[in-house]
């Protein structure tokens, strides 16, 4: 049985320029290739040799995209032949062959109604005139979540950590990547999701790669995991028994996990 590869797309898989992190002079640099247009303009992106690489690994391996992502924003990225199952929204959608899977969203948002505090009680956290001068942007994730583009410059770490006491009081989790901050429920996760598509697969080997704080259950329920070597979880030193870092960060650290991932996947 061919294992299930469980993916991560911003900063694991794909990169903005912002994250790309070259330390080579341009005129080395690797050739770059474009896996995400908004409004017409190339926003994401990954390594020539990535795009090689995933490839390859989708020969040898069920590839399943795994994100923070809205069913809307997933369907940006331009990864080759459309996956025959994805997760977005941190967990709470499955798509299968492109479609949503309204059994497991529905599903989902009924025990969130059952067992966190309602979506509305943690959007008016945000609503803090005080908070106006870094949050720029505050949007409500596909009925799940919610987050923020933020100046993390003026934002205080104070008001951050306040923020995740009360969201912790309230059974929900902050996570920052770049300019985005989430506020997810506890019980969102993508690996339950992830555990849900492996069943569906008949029970395969999970490998898993991730670089966020709500990329950590994921991958503490793999077979085997990586994670670059930047992110939140590299900020916070997580380490596990199961777990590999590459030795790159940025877009290199994509194409490096992309090696480690088949080399993985084919032993």
């Amino acid at each position: 049985m061919r294992p299930l590869v469980a993916c991560d797309l911003d900063r694991t898989l794909i990169y903005s320029p912002k994250a790309f992190w070259l330390e080579t002079p341009d005129d080395l640099a690797p050739p770059i290739v474009v896996t995400e247009l908004w409004n017409g303009v190339p926003i994401s992106f990954m390594t020539r040799e990535s795009e090689r690489l995933l490839a390859a690994l989708r020969q040898e391996a069920e590839f399943v995209p795994v994100t923070t992502r809205t069913i809307a924003q997933y369907r940006r990225v331009q990864l080759g032949a459309a996956p025959r199952f994805a997760v977005t929204s941190n967990g709470g959608e499955i798509l299968v062959d492109g479609e949503r899977d309204a059994d497991w969203g529905d599903g989902v948002r009924a025990r969130l109604a059952a067992e966190t505090a309602p979506l509305a009680e943690v959007h008016a956290l945000f609503g803090d005139l005080a908070a106006a001068a870094w949050i720029l942007k505050t949007n409500i994730a596909d009925d799940l979540f919610v987050y923020s583009i933020v100046d993390r410059d003026l934002m205080p770490a104070e008001w951050l950590e306040e923020l995740r006491l009360t969201c912790e009081a309230f059974g929900w989790a902050v996570s920052v990547q770049g300019r985005k901050l989430y506020c997810v429920p506890k019980v969102l996760t993508k690996r339950e999701a992830v555990s849900e598509v492996a069943r569906r697969l008949g029970g395969p080997r999970v490998l898993a790669a991730g670089d966020s704080l709500l990329d950590q259950p994921m991958l503490e329920g793999a077979d085997a995991a990586f994670r670059p070597a930047h992110g939140e979880l590299h900020d916070a030193e997580y380490r596990a028994g199961n777990l590999e870092v590459t030795s790159l960060r940025g877009i290199l650290a994509g194409e490096e996990l992309l090696h480690l991932l088949r080399a993985a996947a084919t032993t």
